[in-house]
């Protein structure tokens, strides 16, 4: 075989491997519907981005708001995905309707499980609680002594309070570490929707 033989060889090789290689933003993305993100990975992400974002705020609340805009950026981002990939979804233009899709849905999404329980608050007709057990993100972060009162779940209820804006919900979104019995990490999101939204649910009744 002759030099230039060779030289054509190793470039049509080359060229086959580049035609082959998609780039990430060109892939399919039902392809990757019901893929997982390995769990040792996620932790270390989530424990950086935790570290970037302590380097650069001053005090647990500026923290937790942090966290909160970073998941915010996930959370519109989330709800395009979802809808992207379920064709037969519907717009939700009720209450209970984008609550119960957030609960199931957006919950199976990123940890595989709809949480826990779903409640409506008895003193403020527009308050709702979402709650997980036994929540993924703060299960393998350990925060010391001077942070204890950090809520690194700040992070979703970011995410939740995204999808809302996003769904046309506009809430304030917190979220706080209420232990029982045999779940001591267990994590409630509370939801509090702006008064305008109350009105428009009793002009749909």
């Amino acid at each position: 075989m002759s030099q230039n033989s060779r030289i054509s060889s190793v470039l049509s090789s080359n060229e086959t491997r580049l035609i082959k290689r998609v780039s990430i933003v060109e892939r399919n993305l039902n392809k990757t519907k019901g893929a997982e993100v390995g769990l040792g990975a996620f932790a270390f992400l989530f424990s950086e981005m935790l570290q970037y974002a302590q380097k650069r705020v001053h005090g647990i609340q500026d923290l937790e708001r942090k966290l909160n805009d970073f998941g915010y950026r996930v959370g519109t981002r989330l709800l395009e995905l979802i809808v992207w990939r379920d064709k037969n979804s519907k717009r939700e233009t009720r209450v209970l309707g984008i609550l119960y899709f957030i609960h199931t849905t957006v919950w199976k999404t990123l940890f595989g499980k709809q949480a826990d329980t779903l409640e409506k608050s008895t003193e403020n007709e527009n308050e709702y609680m979402i709650s997980d057990n036994d929540p993924l993100i703060s299960k393998y972060i350990s925060v010391p002594k001077e942070l204890s009162e950090l809520n690194c779940n700040s992070f979703l209820a970011g995410i939740v309070e995204a999808i809302l804006d996003g769904a046309q919900f506009p809430s304030r979104v917190t979220a706080h570490t209420l232990p029982i019995d045999g779940f001591p990490l267990r994590t409630t999101i509370f939801i509090q929707l702006d008064k305008e939204i109350l009105q428009r649910e009793d002009q749909l009744k």
